[in-house]
């Protein structure tokens, strides 16, 4: 026989070797506190009588991220159990098969078990009740003191990390999903910062820019507006806890970037998130809002509670379409839409991060939202001076332009937005390549400017 080559694999880059490693270890111990709950629970014959003689793995010279993250939130004993509890099905859902065994008196599984089935999984999926039969088996004090795992205030809740998920009217709280956030889990297990895809769920995407900060063209004014953004963004730490000034400053940064199309709002949203190393959003607001009443809150719920504890800066462009003026309530459809911009004005203000509006109608918008906002900031047209800039940092070198061109020139003739700029110069690239040029000319723009006019309802 010939014999077949085994397949090999890059080898992990090192966080994710290096989380594999404590991991491992950390459910070899899991596995080990499970069979020992077990067996005490059922009067089996066991070495220890409490899973607490049961020492978790010595994190304190692991450098792993999922050592770093547990020494970080302070974990105890009871808490790095139900961590990996929540971790088992993703990492290793064999190691809850024991949870299948089924109660030979009522033929069915064990109720003090909890868990659920999935649609695709064919593993045990566990809930609240499996947490507190782990770490409490038939203690009730115990199983009550437990219970603060789940509370607002622990670490699990405030950053998002574990929640009980799926709410029944009228069924036990522990009856609900254990849930881990795909955040936490990819920054545990690859060591990647997880960034989620668009979808129904998650109507938003990313933005990027391959342009730098240096591209940017702003007036001095907005400038000094935008570096106060990325100021709060730098220092709002210091802010809010070395001064102590949380008591009477809200968490947070709201801004309102308004002006006509393509004079920068979008870019400098970009280009923020790439100067802070921060992930922007851009909403979708075609998908969040909806006819049906109390899916658009659902919407902006979702997002809000994917980015309440990420390093984000949410944008929502074109803001007008979801945050104008409310109308007087004279119909259920009024009542409504105002209900809507209420929901959406309560969670942009209790929101922890940064979050810019957009639009190109400023009038249109909900007083209210001014109240909220630490900036309102006006993106005029550029002048000819500014106009200058954007043509020649655009064209770049130059090296492809005909000599005949007159950048200086067409900056102070034409009024055009760095936007409607970059179109031209679009167009005109393309006019002299079907040509068969290798150079620009000054005809190929003034083209291109024509076009551009036009499409504004310009004449010249």
């Amino acid at each position: 026989m010939i014999p077949h080559p085994k397949p090999t694999f890059d080898p992990l880059p090192l966080p994710a070797f290096l989380n594999a490693t404590s991991l491992q270890c950390e459910m070899s111990w899991f596995e080990k506190v499970l069979e020992t709950r077990i067996a005490l629970y059922f009067g089996h014959e066991c070495e220890v009588k409490d899973i607490l003689s049961l020492s978790p793995p010595d994190l304190s010279k692991d450098d792993s991220i999922f050592a770093r993250e547990i020494k970080r939130l302070g974990l105890g004993f009871f808490e790095r159990l139900t961590l990996i509890l929540a971790l088992a099905p993703h990492i290793r859902p064999q190691i809850l098969d024991t949870f299948f065994v089924q109660n030979k008196n009522f033929a069915r599984g064990f109720t003090e078990f909890g868990g659920v089935t999935g649609n695709r999984h064919g593993g045990f999926l566990p809930t609240g009740e499996t947490a507190a039969f782990l770490l409490s088996g038939d203690d009730l004090s115990q199983r009550i003191e437990l219970m603060a795992l789940f509370s607002q205030d622990h670490p699990f809740s405030r950053e998002g990390i574990l929640r009980l998920e799926g709410k029944e009217d009228g069924e036990p709280l522990l009856s609900r999903s254990l849930s881990i956030s795909k955040a936490f889990l990819s920054r545990v297990t690859t060591g990647q910062e997880h960034r989620p895809d668009y979808s129904v769920g998650f109507p938003a995407r990313r933005l990027t820019t391959r342009l730098r900060w240096e591209d940017l063209v702003l007036s001095p004014s907005v400038a000094d507006e935008v570096d106060h953004i990325t100021g709060w963004i730098h220092h709002h730490r210091k802010i809010m806890d070395t001064w102590g000034l949380s008591r009477v400053i809200k968490p947070g940064y709201r801004a309102l970037f308004h002006g006509p199309p393509g004079t920068g709002k979008t870019l400098t949203a970009s280009l923020i998130g790439t100067v802070c190393q921060m992930d922007v959003y851009r909403i979708d607001l075609s998908m969040m809002v909806s006819k049906y009443i109390g899916e658009t809150e659902k919407n902006l719920a979702n997002v809000f509670d994917q980015a309440q504890h990420r390093n984000w800066v949410l944008f929502f462009d074109e803001a007008d379409a979801l945050f104008g003026k409310r109308a007087q309530a004279s119909s259920a459809n009024d009542r409504h839409a105002n209900q809507e911009t209420a929901y959406l004005l309560q969670r942009i203000e209790d929101f922890p991060g940064v979050v810019i509006l957009a639009t190109n109608m400023k009038a249109n918008l909900d007083d209210a939202f001014f109240r909220r906002f630490q900036s309102a900031i006006y993106f005029p047209v550029p002048d000819a001076e500014q106009r200058e800039m954007i043509w020649r940092r655009a064209l770049g070198t130059m090296a492809h332009l005909d000599d005949g061109v007159d950048v200086a020139a067409l900056a102070e003739e034409y009024v055009l937005t760095g936007g409607a700029i970059i179109n031209v110069i679009r167009y005109g690239a393309i006019e002299a390549l079907n040509q068969g040029r290798s150079t620009l000319s000054a005809g190929d723009l003034e083209k291109g400017v024509r076009k551009e006019f036009l499409k504004e309802g310009k004449t010249g």
